[in-house]
């Protein structure tokens, strides 16, 4: 742990300091590396830091114990610290104009501000994931009111400035302290912050600026889309406040899974079974794809778990729109269900094949044929 340096080597004053050099060190540094400042990695500890020996040089009990004993004077009685809702009372002092230099809030709470985002999942097919589709959502919406278009009045000449605020939305109060004079802002509780007094509310939305309604809208889901992407709707978020627009609403797509296709990228995959015999004699098979059945010649010879490419098969890029590929992977099933003929085929051919012939499949081909 880091030792800790004198208060006075903090404030950067002499042990002889005034408490007028105090109080005037101390302000100068607070104001310095207040975290809302100054944005160094550091400046929270300094800002602790410097409120420390303030807290201690400031006051003259403290103090002494301190000259006289250093550390070890302070026992439990130097500085309590502050909670961090601390750090937004000091901030509003200093912005609010209590130390002089700073001007009021730059933050206007008048202003129109956007509403916040929605955010929802749809499930969606696979085969909608790759050909695309447009789906009718409805939703429950807060929306400008027709009427009076979000001002809350009857007509423009029912609004007026208030006159607590007079149209700010802040209310100024000072409070004389040992630092000094210091200004705070807060809400007008006459007009809430809008700034604004209406004579006559709107008749249609009682004063509020916007209708509650449920609306339907075609989203349109592009081809190619995956789990995991967004859409946005825009509007269709939260109300704004001050006449500010509505946030968005993004809908976060899931798509479910396929009983035979598997995407993987741009790219699916699927398995198919074909017979031992199949895969010995060769064969031509249907394969299923998103588009529709398509035929595959299956070369003699081929071994389990061979996989065979069908171009421009697989899914569109969502950007681009060009295909992937379509990977099938055979997988060779042994028929535990034999007829009497069967069986007796396979007897012969298990026969025939402890010959010494070089050439295998000539031998196979003669006893199928």
């Amino acid at each position: 742990m880091a030792e800790k340096r004198d208060y006075y080597e903090v404030l950067g004053i002499s042990k002889g300091a005034s408490e007028q050099e105090i109080k005037k060190a101390y302000r100068s540094l607070a104001k310095k590396y207040h975290p809302d400042v100054n944005k160094e990695a550091d400046a929270e500890a300094k800002f602790k830091e410097i409120n420390e020996a303030y807290e201690v040089l400031s006051d003259p009990q403290k103090k002494a114990n301190y000259d006289q004993f250093g550390f070890a004077g302070m026992d439990n009685s130097g500085f309590s610290g502050f909670s961090s809702g601390g750090f937004d009372d000091i901030f509003d002092t200093f912005f609010g104009g209590g130390f002089g230099g700073f001007g009021g809030s730059s933050r206007s709470r008048t202003a129109p501000t956007k509403g916040h985002d929605r955010y929802m999942s749809m499930n969606i097919s696979f085969m909608d994931s790759i050909f695309g589709k447009t789906e009718t959502i409805h939703l429950n919406v807060d929306e400008e009111c027709s009427h009076c278009h979000g001002s809350g009045a009857e007509s423009k000449s029912d609004i007026e400035t208030c006159p607590t605020c007079h149209g700010s939305g802040t209310v100024i109060s000072q409070q004389r302290t040992p630092f000094g004079v210091f200004q705070s802002q807060s809400v007008c509780p006459d007009c809430n912050g809008t700034g604004k007094k209406i004579k006559v509310k709107c008749h249609k939305c009682h004063g509020v600026g916007y209708e509650s309604k449920k609306v339907s809208v075609d989203l349109k889901i592009p081809a190619g889309i995956q789990t995991g992407q967004q859409l946005r709707v825009a509007k269709k978020g939260e109300r704004g406040t001050n006449g500010g627009p509505n946030g968005d609403l993004y809908i976060e797509i899931r798509v479910l899974k396929h009983d035979l296709f598997e995407r993987r990228g741009n790219d699916i995959y699927v398995k198919v079974p074909l017979s031992s015999v199949d895969a010995t004699l060769g064969t031509t098979i249907d394969v299923p794809t998103a588009y529709g059945d398509v035929e595959l010649k299956i070369p003699a010879g081929t071994q389990p778990n061979t996989t065979f490419r069908l171009k421009d098969k697989g899914a569109p890029n969502l950007n681009s729109g060009k295909k992937g590929d379509e990977f099938v992977q055979v997988e060779v099933v042994i028929n535990n269900k034999l007829t009497k003929e069967e069986k007796e085929l396979y007897q012969k051919l298990q026969n025939a094949n402890k010959g010494k012939s070089k050439n295998p499949f000539e031998r196979i081909k003669k006893v199928f044929e």
